[in-house]
């Protein structure tokens, strides 16, 4: 499937509503924990067993973009999103069977392997499209896609809600919700695949700076410098201090007011909102974060997302338990600061290594969010579940998580204090550098 290029005259702003089909529907992902008191009753897992899907789907997620990071830049964006819309509707409806015959190990398979790689490539698959039709504003460009991964979860969240009241609780109720959720996903999915398009030159905006401006980094090289990695270090701790949260949403606030005299209802329909309402933040710090990291640069909004990070998980954890709407507000900003974080990156790595094979090594630092997808909810789950078997209920359970957060946000701002311009070493020769050399090897030969 060759990329479609677009006819003269092609709006480049047709293309982020293309994009934002594909990153709404596989935001699907951000709304897992709405699903996980109905499947812990109909199965009898344990928090640690029900999130396994979750973060099955977030390492094959990385994984999937990292190696399949190549081939989109290859095949182009209409060829990446068939294949995300086929294993991200697939991995519903095993998931859908699974449920239905009680067979735990087919959801994990349907929704964490299958959904995983649909994940992936449809994470990646519209960005560097992006990225070369807004070469004047990538933040914003990145950052409207993958505001959509962000909302899914707001549309999911009370959709599934709805439907797992309506059709039940019990196995039966939360396959019929996968099968329409796997079915609707495909439609909608369907078209970004038709919209998309690839610029036809390296200029995309009149009198607009091209594509190609600045320094270019291979993908192969990319993962050679220290950059890359630090770069790395700085997205996992980010991915790791917001996703604990996010995966463990909607049993955290019940817990965390059990033992006061305002505790949340423990409903569906009010973790549901809950989860809603952290999806918003992050679906509004995606395109609000991101957009302003073009005017004051991606170091200096990576400060905020990583210092003030910090901050509102030492609040939560000094003051969380006092006052409902003080963890809510920090809840938000930290989940906020999580989806500013992935909207960002792809600009970070645009202004460090070109647009060259952003694409590919985008997918590659994805494997960071690998990490971050086991790190975070097994660091969460894990010691809630070691606190209640010791006795602890309510805000405690979630203590010893929260100073693990703030140390790990501590190391991903001093790594973004590390980084620096990527040496002309690693630089693909441009044009005239690359003639000049050719006609050097000739006259030598």
């Amino acid at each position: 499937m060759s990329p479609p290029v677009a006819p003269p005259g092609w709006s480049r702003w047709l293309v982020p509503p293309a994009a934002l089909s594909v990153h709404l529907s596989i935001g699907q992902a951000y709304a897992w924990s709405v699903f996980k008191p109905p499947l812990e009753s109909a199965l009898g897992l344990s928090g640690t067993q029900s999130a396994l899907p979750f973060q099955l789907g977030i390492v094959m997620l990385g994984l999937s973009a990292a190696f399949g990071g190549t081939l989109v830049e290859r095949n182009g964006p209409r060829w990446a999103m068939t294949v995300a819309l086929v294993c991200f509707s697939s991995g519903f409806l095993l998931s859908a069977l699974g449920a239905a015959t009680e067979q735990y190990w087919l959801i994990v398979l349907g929704y964490g392997f299958v959904g995983g790689i649909g994940l992936g490539i449809g994470y990646i698959s519209p960005v560097s499209t992006l990225i070369k039709w807004f070469p004047d504003r990538p933040g914003m460009a990145t950052g409207i896609a993958i505001m959509g991964f962000g909302g899914g979860a707001l549309i999911a969240s009370p959709w599934s809600a709805q439907m797992l009241e309506s059709f039940g609780g019990d196995s039966s109720g939360i396959a019929l919700a996968f099968l329409v959720h796997g079915l609707s996903y495909a439609v909608f999915m369907l078209l970004g695949v038709l919209l998309v398009r690839v610029p036809r030159t390296e200029k995309p905006v009149e009198s607009g700076p091209s594509v190609l401006a600045g320094p270019q980094v291979s993908a192969n090289q990319a993962i050679r410098t220290p950059q890359f990695w630090l770069l790395w270090i700085v997205l996992c701790m980010n991915v790791t201090a917001g996703i604990g949260i996010l995966e463990k949403a909607a049993p955290m606030i019940t817990d965390f007011f059990a033992d006061t005299s305002t505790p949340v209802t423990v409903t569906v329909t009010a973790a549901a909102g809950f989860v809603a309402l952290l999806s918003a933040a992050n679906m509004a710090g995606r395109i609000g974060w991101s957009s302003t990291s073009d005017l004051i640069g991606r170091k200096n909004i990576y400060r905020v997302y990583l210092g003030v990070g910090a901050l509102m998980y030492a609040l939560i954890a000094l003051f969380g338990d006092s006052s409902k709407p003080l963890f809510v507000l920090c809840a938000l900003v930290i989940l906020s600061f999580y989806g500013g974080g992935f909207a960002t990156v792809p600009a970070y790595l645009k202004d460090l290594f070109g647009t060259h094979q952003v694409g590919a090594i985008h997918g590659r630092l994805l494997t960071a969010w690998s990490t971050a997808g086991v790190l975070g909810p097994l660091i969460v789950n894990w010691i809630a579940d070691r606190q209640e078997e010791a006795g602890r209920h309510g805000a405690s359970l979630y203590g010893m998580s929260f100073i693990i957060m703030i140390g790990l946000l501590v190391v991903g701002f001093v790594a973004n204090e590390l980084v620096r311009p990527v040496h002309p070493r690693h630089h693909v020769p441009q044009p005239k550098e690359a003639g000049h050399v050719q006609r050097q090897q000739s006259e030598s030969a």
